[in-house]
């Protein structure tokens, strides 16, 4: 006899044959038994959920020849002609490939046609969200008030692509995943019939992998079963499935905590060398770590997943790290999972991100340590951070002394008093506040024509173009500015836009340019950015040396030394007549 897959022999032909909807099973059973049934019901859940086995059950128990029932009996005509398929009056039709507005057309004109074999027609619309949008308008009306022997049953595992019109016109119901508990007592039931040994762990561990899908958890079983001849184990699961046992995944997980970089990097190499791949190793270790997140959180965290065969393992595990821990290796890990989708080579992508998931912990540890010794040193951090500002000013206070003409001995008192006022006009450059000017600007200046910056600038197209290779998005930042100067070990690139100069700055789009420019360049090379128009500045300020406007200063009578400035400055605006001096 040929052989039936198992999610199709074992598909519920009752409402008491299926798994995990009782929400449902029980109000479409009450509106059968009341005659309240509705004109329309949309079907709406996970995939392997029961939504188009429930469509045909409900079709046959308001056909059934000894109902309409809350159960089709499955022995009359009609009931096995609807399981069969061969009733006219009862359509599965597939969205998918009927989704145009010609085909809703024809059935809305068949829909006015009294059924010809059984009471009422029903038309089961499967995969309904891929309708056009002309085909939904098409069957609307139709919809909404068909023949009173016309039902419609429409099923989706997409309920928001439909439109709120079609929804509004039908009575909801929304199939939730399967438990993994009913998975299982469902699994073992069917290996019981189908004469199949398996193991409670590998029962489990089928469910688990089905994510709430009952047919899924069906088909993998039946691919283990044929696999095993009818002997299912743990480990062949794992070895069918490319999974890891939890076992392993304590064991990486302890490597991590330790900083072990060689262990972890043997264990990912047995992982490859035994077939597994490294999207669903990537996969399983972050449901492990968000595992150990939910016990150490919660006390009965075993409750909220059904991925942990044994809690005490995990709780052991969980104690070992910190919640900042855990909540910094998730986020490493969903980020990586993300990029790892588009990566020519995953693996290396999965190493990566172990490797940067190895120095959390110690990065934590040093943060603790940090933490705890800042509050002491917080108040010599600031007075050395005071004292720091206050010898800035004074070196600037003393560099427009000098410039006011003390340098040269022929400048009074009242001179350097003078240069001690805020200055109204400076012949500087003026500096954008979003755009600071490298130290050492001068150098940069002087070495605008060196060896060194030749070589850079006729490297620039290789450079640009192995930035591009790197990474696209950083290149279409970076191509907006040009080289204008470079000192031995570094490379300055001045911009006319900020937002560019900026966007270059940030540390990973800088380390990838740094690195291109030490491969082209052959030597270690920094990254220094600056605005052109400051550049332009600095270059006609030194082409240029600034003048110096002299006034004609009060000096006190007498020749005496002056106390205060702003005393001198009050002498000079009111005079002597009318300032008089208190000590």
């Amino acid at each position: 006899m040929e052989h039936i897959a198992l999610y199709r022999a074992w598909r519920p032909q009752s409402f008491q044959d299926m798994v995990g909807q009782q929400h449902i099973i029980r109000t479409l059973q009450n509106a059968i038994r009341e005659g309240k049934l509705s004109h329309a019901y949309l079907f709406c859940g996970p995939r392997g959920t029961g939504k188009t086995s429930a469509a045909k059950i409900l079709a046959k128990a308001v056909n059934c020849e000894k109902g309409p029932a809350s159960e089709p009996c499955n022995e009359c005509d009609s009931c096995r002609r609807i399981t069969a398929g061969a009733v006219m009056d009862v359509l599965e039709i597939d969205a998918a490939s009927n989704r145009g507005v010609e085909e809703i057309r024809d059935l809305r004109e068949k829909v006015k046609y009294a059924p010809t074999e059984v009471r009422h027609k029903v038309y089961i619309i499967d995969e309904v969200h891929m309708l056009t949008t002309e085909a939904f308008n098409a069957l609307l009306k139709t919809l909404e008030e068909p023949p009173p022997h016309v039902m419609f049953i429409l099923a989706t595992t997409e309920p928001h692509r439909l439109p709120a019109t079609v929804i509004s016109r039908c009575q909801r119901f929304d199939f939730r995943r399967v438990s993994l508990e009913e998975q299982s007592e469902r699994l073992q039931l069917i290996c019981q019939q189908e004469g199949i040994t398996a193991e409670d762990e590998a029962i489990q561990y089928i469910a688990r992998l089905s994510d709430g899908g009952m047919r899924d958890a069906l088909s993998i079983l039946d691919q283990i079963a044929s696999f095993t001849d009818g002997q299912v184990s743990y480990q062949q699961v794992l070895d069918m499935t490319g999974g890891i046992p939890s076992r392993q995944f304590a064991e990486l997980a302890k490597t991590l905590l330790e900083g072990d970089v060689g262990s972890m990097l043997q264990m990912i190499e047995g992982f490859m060398q035994e077939g597994k791949s490294a999207d669903k190793c990537m996969e399983n270790l972050l449901y492990y770590f968000r595992d150990l997140l939910m016990i150490k959180m919660v006390p009965a965290a075993d409750k909220l997943t059904e991925r942990v065969l044994d809690p005490q393992d995990f709780r052991e595990m969980a104690g070992a790290f910190t919640r900042g821990q855990l909540f910094a290796m998730i986020d490493t890990l969903n980020h990586y999972q993300t990029e790892m989708k588009y990566a020519v080579q995953p693996q290396m992508l999965f190493e990566v991100a172990l490797l940067k998931l190895c120095g959390i912990p110690q990065q934590e540890n040093v943060g603790n340590e940090v933490t705890a010794s800042s509050g002491a040193s917080a108040a010599s951090t600031s007075e050395v951070q005071q004292l720091k500002r206050q010898l800035a000013e004074l070196e600037k206070k003393l560099e427009r002394a000098m410039q006011g003409g003390l340098g040269s001995g022929g400048g009074s008192d009242a001179q350097v008093a003078q240069s001690h006022r805020p200055a109204t006009r400076s012949a500087s450059p003026r500096i954008s506040s979003t755009a600071k000017l490298p130290s050492g600007l001068e150098n940069y200046v002087a070495q605008r024509s060196s060896p060194e910056f030749v070589a850079a600038e006729s490297k620039w197209n290789g450079i640009l173009q192995a930035v591009k290779d790197e990474k696209v998005t950083i290149h279409a930042w970076f191509v907006n500015g040009e080289p204008v100067s470079a000192l031995e070990d570094s490379v300055l690139v001045a911009f006319k836009n900020d937002i560019h100069r900026e966007t270059t700055e940030k540390p990973a789009n800088k380390q990838v340019i740094e690195q291109v420019l030490e491969r082209q360049l052959g030597r270690p090379c920094r990254l220094v950015t600056m605005m052109l128009k400051d550049w332009n500045d600095a270059i006609q300020g030194a082409a240029e040396p600034p003048k110096e406007n002299f006034k004609l200063e009060h000096t006190p009578e007498g020749g005496g030394e002056s106390k205060e400035p702003w005393i001198d400055e009050a002498l000079q605006m009111f005079g002597d007549d009318l300032v008089v001096i208190k000590e």
